[in-house]
């Protein structure tokens, strides 16, 4: 059992981002999923065999007590299922079919072949036509990606369907599509040709320095295994020479009831949902006797131990690898209470190297992970990120830091401390049971057939998360150490920007050298608690409480002029969510600045508070839900967190002491600093990262406040600097406290007296009027010219409308929205499951609310460089059309129904109301616009689309780039199409010159028609 441990530590996501950590599992291709829980140690009362119930198929062999909520089946021809009703969200169902085919079940000529067939099962089949299962689905509620999705691994593919609108007759209607879709897909010639044409894209979209890195990791530590070369998008020439008849034998040797098993989960009578499963799966009938799943082998110890490569755009890495073979264990309660053991081991080492990086140790981050990877290897891995050229130093930190758990057993301050960490977060899943979604629910179930476990309940889990303590003493966490630290084979590998001189030699001397326990990483800090914190002064007053009018929602104004947003209430049971915005966000700054608020998300928070630096704030958060969460918005600054009934007047006060006493330590600046030149690569290695990196910054005009952070910012960012730019942040500016979940009211009123209210009258200062303003760039009739220094196959293309901005408008805003799902839709249609030149186009409406200008419709995707043309031919083509003709009802009702099912879902939920009233004591507007969201989004009409499109969509606004191979010769092409004769190249042979944001040299440019074909080198 394993479990995300989240907001243990300071460590911001924003950092982790950057760096880039490569992962040294397989799992890549599989998204992690909430593994199922084991059971208490409890045991059921003694039945003699005899009389012992025959327990489910899922629980053959084990002893931990079974869900009741599931019901399981077997029908004649082997297909397991199991189905249970659960009414969150209400009316949906969540659909999940499993069949135990990955790419390891692939021959070396058939790479690529599960994931080809997922696709084509999508496509067609007896039951519908080709693409028709989509707009079925659509019509019903289901959004494409989102709601009906599938994802191949190396063990199996999952099938995933969540109906948000679950009627008798919709049910029906999928289950026999689901059906037809396994048994009997379209592989025919013309389908395999169409989808081909879609999975090379999808392979071309996916290639990146990491994922290069990723096939180099698997490569090397699973050489000699099936793993180490079944990566399940396949190979060029495997999805080239892909027949439909190779396609068809494979699908027949492996697409079998007996190898399938359906979970489903959702408002619906379970015996209705059983009777029509039966009605559409029964007759399916597996083709020829069953082909045995081949060994996937064992770690090979006789394979190389050290390997180096060099991979320029991505952070150095060290990876270690403790493997053992992979063995199914009965999935018993003993098994499990010692494996929690071992990940309490693992969390006592993780806590101790990511203090040592906080402290400036030779490593931005290091992790110690325990996986069972794709069924080919029980490992142990270690994560390194070095600072840069100490790679020999952060790894013999870190392994110093691991001998010395391997040597000395912990303490019992050591044990309480992780222990009381870890059952925070299952008391956590456990007291928001009652909410659990029917799509995580079937995802679990069909996950623990996967790793070959069982399923029990939130609450189970925090029982044998207790019971399992017995295990956990300093001799037998000792044990564990010892244990997950070694191996029948051990693997490093060093990940270099640049090639260095004897680096392998380096690096098995390194490995080979024996370290020093570092003893000295062992946590010493004890007496932190909230009485730690400086003391604020005495509980102010409430000056106003009045109803908002909305759902129970209450605002409370105090002398002070703090003012309280609150709703308690039991949409999520346990859970309370805490929003503190103040000041005026990216607003109190000119649009020129562009060299510290890249910095903020992470250093600001981590420097600390009063006389704690991040040390002593871990220590004071362990074990409790409190968190630092920081975001910069157009018009303030956010803290965020997610605490709980018992914790959230602490979490209150943590926010109000870092605004009233910030700490400012240079050993998170210098993190922050250290993990952007770890990153940074002058040139994008990518078509998506050139995107990434630069779109946002493009599509603001060049607006400092978005640019992408470079070694200029770096080098001018000092501890003095970001204590000048952000302390007068902290300290001015109208604040706005939200406080949404389980909680009493008058507690919350009082908790916030204690804390915001309590604090000094805060002066305001307004921003500067030329700050308020977002803007979009000046039309291009010639795309500017973004280079990659990637795959020659791979380029980007992106063409943008300005729109507008601003409350007053908000009802056009919701419009355009729906106007982009359109243009999503047909871009899909035909720019992938047609022509197949793309996989993932997109089109997106962004609205500022905060300014009446600066908005845009953006419509973008990657795809080769010889389609480029024809992309901008295209959406030319979509945007006249729209503008000239009303879409058929058929086709708006298709994105207004799963937008219908999305609000319905939404509105249950406590962070969607306090993402839709942020703001709202400064901006009363918004209420009234939140009252219209439904309304706007669901009640456009065809003609008003029209009339948006005829507006907005126009050539001679529109602004383009496109993103090209370094060096690669293309023939321009103008936004609206065109193609004039000259020819330029990416990154050279440009007549005149333009200055990169945030540098001070100059890049070529080359001039088009009425605009600009400016190069841009972030």
């Amino acid at each position: 059992m394993t479990i995300t441990l989240a907001a243990r530590r300071l460590i911001a996501a924003t950092l982790a981002t950057a760096l880039l950590s490569p992962l040294p599992l397989a799992a890549q291709a599989q998204p992690a999923a909430p593994a199922p829980a084991p059971a208490p140690t409890v045991a059921p009362p003694a039945v003699p065999a005899a009389a012992a119930p025959k327990r489910p198929w899922l629980y053959e062999k084990s002893d931990v007590p079974m869900d009741m909520a599931w019901h399981f089946g077997v029908l004649d021809n082997g297909l397991r299922y199991a189905i249970r009703r659960n009414e969150v969200p209400a009316g949906q169902v969540s659909i999940r079919v499993r069949v135990d085919v990955g790419s390891l079940m692939e021959e070396p000529k058939e790479a690529g072949f599960a994931h080809f067939i997922e696709h084509l099962s999508f496509r067609g089949s007896r039951e519908v036509p080709d693409g028709e299962s989509k707009r079925i689905w659509q019509r019903l509620g289901a959004s494409f990606g989102s709601d009906s999705n599938a994802q191949t691994t190396p063990t199996g593919t999952t099938y995933a369907l969540d109906l948000p609108r679950a009627s008798d007759a919709g049910i029906d209607e999928s289950l026999k599509i689901l059906a037809g879709m396994l048994a009997e897909p379209n592989i025919v010639p013309s389908a395999v040709e169409a989808e081909r044409a879609v999975v090379m894209a999808e392979r071309r979209e996916g290639l990146s320095p990491t994922a290069r890195l990723e096939d180099e990791i698997r490569g090397f530590y699973f050489a000699g295994q099936r793993l180490a070369n079944h990566s399940p998008i396949g190979t060029e020439a495997t999805l080239t020479g892909a027949t439909p008849a190779a396609l068809r034998a494979f699908h027949d040797r492996w697409y079998r009831p007996d190898r399938t098993v359906i979970a489903i989960s959702g408002d619906m009578d379970p015996a209705v949902l059983e009777a029509k499963l039966k009605t559409h799966f029964a007759s399916w009938k597996a083709s020829g006797p069953a082909t045995p799943i081949p060994d996937f082998g064992k770690p090979d110890p006789r394979a190389p131990a050290a390997k180096v490569v060099v991979e320029p755009s991505t952070p150095f890495s060290v990876g270690l690898a403790y493997l053992r073979p992979w063995v199914f264990n009965e999935d018993t309660v003993a098994f499990n209470e010692a494996r929690l053991a071992d990940q309490l081991a693992l969390e006592l080492i993780n806590r101790r190297l990511e203090d040592a990086a906080s402290q400036g140790a030779d490593f931005l981050q290091a992790g110690v992970t325990l996986d069972n990877s794709a069924r080919s290897a029980n490992a142990t891995y270690v994560t390194i990120v070095p600072l840069a050229n100490a790679w020999e130093k952060a790894l013999t930190e870190v392994r110093a830091i691991i001998e010395d758990a391997r040597r000395t057993p912990p303490s019992q301050t050591d044990i309480d401390r992780e222990f009381a960490n870890m059952e925070t977060a299952y008391s956590s899943f456990a007291a928001s049971a009652s909410i659990e979604s029917s799509a995580r629910q079937a995802e679990n179930l069909v996950s623990a057939v996967d790793i070959r476990e069982t399923v029990v309940s939130p609450q189970v889990q925090l029982d044998i998360f207790r019971s399992s303590r017995r295990f956990m003493t300093p001799e037998k966490l000792l044990a564990s150490t010892q244990r997950l630290f070694s191996g029948d084979a051990v693997r490093a590998l060093l990940s270099l920007r640049a090639p260095q001189p004897n680096a392998l030699a380096r690096l098995t001397t390194a490995l080979r050298t024996p370290v020093k326990p570092a003893a000295n990483a062992r946590l010493n800090v004890a007496g932190i608690s909230m009485a730690s914190l400086p003391a604020l002064p005495p509980p102010g007053q409430v000056t106003e409480r009045r109803a908002l009018g909305v759902l129970g929602i209450q605002t409370v104004t105090f002398e002070n002029g703090v003012k309280l947003l609150l709703l308690a209430n039991k949409a999520e049971p346990g859970k309370v969510r805490i929003n503190v915005r103040f000041g005026h966000g990216r607003q109190s700054f000119p649009a020129r600045q562009d060299d510290a608020l890249w910095a903020a998300p992470f250093a600001l928070m981590a420097s600390g508070v009063g006389d704690l630096g991040q040390r002593e704030l871990t220590e004071l958060m362990n074990g409790r839900r409190l968190s630092l969460n920081f975001r910069i918005d157009d018009d303030a600054f956010t803290l965020s967190a997610v605490s709980g009934p018992e914790d959230f007047a602490d979490q209150l006060r943590l926010f109000a002491a870092k605004l009233a006493f910030p700490r400012w330590d240079e050993a998170p600046l210098k993190r922050t600093i250290a993990a952007l030149e770890a990153s940074y690569d002058p040139v994008a290695s990518s078509a998506s990262e050139a995107l990434d990196r630069n779109l946002d910054w493009l599509l603001h005009d060049r607006d400092g406040r978005f640019a992408p952070a470079t070694p200029t910012d770096r080098d001018a960012l000092t501890l003095e600097h970001f204590k000048a730019l952000w302390a007068p942040q902290l300290a001015a500016g109208p604040i706005e406290v939200q406080i949404f979940g389980d909680l009493d009211a008058e507690a919350a009123v009082d908790a916030v007296a204690a804390t915001f209210g309590a604090l000094p009258p805060r002066k305001d200062v307004p921003p500067a009027p030329e700050n308020i303003p977002l803007r979009f760039p000046a039309s291009v009739s010639s795309p500017i010219l973004l280079p990659h220094s990637g795959p020659a196959e791979q380029a980007a293309a992106v063409i943008a409308w300005p729109t507008g901005g601003g409350l007053a408008r908000v009802q056009e805003s919701r419009r355009l929205e729906m106007l982009a799902r359109i243009i999503s839709d047909r871009l899909f249609e035909k720019l992938r499951s047609i022509d197949g030149a793309a996989y993932t186009p997109s089109a997106s409406s962004i609205w500022p609310d905060t300014s009446e200008s600066g908005g845009y419709l953006v419509v973008q995707t990657q795809l080769k460089p010889d389609r480029i043309p024809y992309f901008f031919k295209l959406i030319n083509e979509i945007a006249a059309d729209l503008a000239a003709n009303p879409v058929s009802q058929d086709e708006l009702d298709r994105q207004i129904e799963p937008v219908r099912q999305l609000l319905n879902r939404a509105g249950t939920s406590n962070a969607f109301w306090m993402s839709q009233l942020e703001g709202y004591t400064t901006e009363p507007r918004r209420l009234a616009a939140t009252a219209t969201l439904a309304r706007d989004l669901l009640e456009v009409t065809p003609a008003q689309l029209q009339a948006l499109a005829a507006r907005y969509l126009v050539p001679q606004t529109s602004w383009s780039a496109i993103v090209l191979p370094r060096g690669m010769p293309v023939p321009l092409v103008r936004a609206d199409g065109t193609t004039p004769d000259a020819v330029a190249t990416a990154g050279r042979d440009k007549p005149a010159a333009v200055a990169t944001a945030g540098t001070d040299m100059p890049v070529p440019a080359a001039s088009g028609a009425n605009g600009s074909n400016a190069l841009i080198s972030h």
